[in-house]
């Protein structure tokens, strides 16, 4: 795949610098980003950098957080804090007890700082057969769908990958997460697909997008190899992918998972903002 430095942009010829007026976004994609990949700023000064930009979501933040996202009024596009961690999941009925109680009780609190979204994870195999772990998860899901649904909270469980960097992990490929949300049968339970993650396992990345969207409640991104900037140094076509997402009607957050290697980590945000807003 050739991407053209025009379609992507490079950091070298992207020039907008903190300071300058926000980027002029389109309004198709709602971009955000994911907070731990910004670990030299504060919660606040993240807030502040997003509005910089010209968006205003920011990914994984606990309920600690939400009342800093409030004073800025930035929104948690993707909440966490119910999770035992990504090893520790759904599959495996020794953790559900636990599981149920933290979802139980964090769905209400989602629900009332005005959030929609909450990650949650299936847990690595341990030689489990993904068809238990399937049913597993399934078991467990389903005892908390009816606080989902009460509270308007949507549980997504994040698609990573097996091959680089969560080995084991059970929920890598789209097509077993497609099949397990429809065993748990509920609106209120979808999968959060991390575009570099299934570039990674499985590829084909349009394609899944458009046969299986109705399933995918929300995005990530990186670039891929190395999980690094957007630019012309990866083999995503981020532009075509972002229109892919676009063409389905999807109305959710695309945030951003990638871990800077410029210095300037803001200006490689906004870039990435930027090759994303198609």
């Amino acid at each position: 795949m050739i991407l053209g430095g025009a379609a992507m942009g490079t950091l070298s010829s992207f020039d907008w610098k903190e300071g300058q007026a926000p980027l002029q976004l389109k309004g198709n994609i709602h971009h955000g980003v994911c907070a731990w990949t910004m670990p030299s700023l504060s919660l606040d000064e993240l807030c502040v950098a997003v509005k910089k930009i010209g968006f205003n979501a920011i990914d994984l933040v606990g309920p600690k957080g939400w009342d800093t996202l409030k004073t800025h009024q930035v929104e948690c596009s993707m909440c966490n804090g119910a999770e035992l961690g990504i090893p520790k999941g759904w599959n495996d009925p020794q953790y559900h007890e636990q599981l149920i109680k933290n979802y139980t009780e964090l769905i209400p609190q989602v629900a009332k700082y005005g959030y929609k979204n909450l990650i949650c994870f299936s847990g690595n195999r341990n030689g489990m057969d993904d068809e238990v772990g399937m049913k597993n998860c399934s078991e467990g899901l389903k005892k908390i769908m009816a606080v989902a649904e009460k509270h308007g909270v949507i549980v997504q469980m994040e698609l990573l990958n097996s091959k680089v960097n969560h080995k084991d992990y059970m929920c890598d490929l789209s097509p077993w997460g497609v099949e397990l949300c429809k065993m748990v049968g509920s609106e209120n339970f979808k999968l959060l697909f991390d575009i570099y993650h299934m570039q990674i396992d499985e590829g084909d990345l349009i394609r899944s997008i458009q046969t299986n969207h109705q399933y995918f409640g929300h995005y990530h991104t990186a670039g891929n190899p190395g999980r690094n900037e957007l630019d012309e140094n990866q083999e995503i076509n981020y532009p075509a992918v972002m229109n892919a997402i676009v063409a389905t009607g999807y109305q959710g957050y695309v945030s951003h998972e990638f871990i800077p290697k410029s210095d300037d980590k803001i200006a490689a945000l906004a870039q990435a903002v930027q090759v994303c807003d198609v």
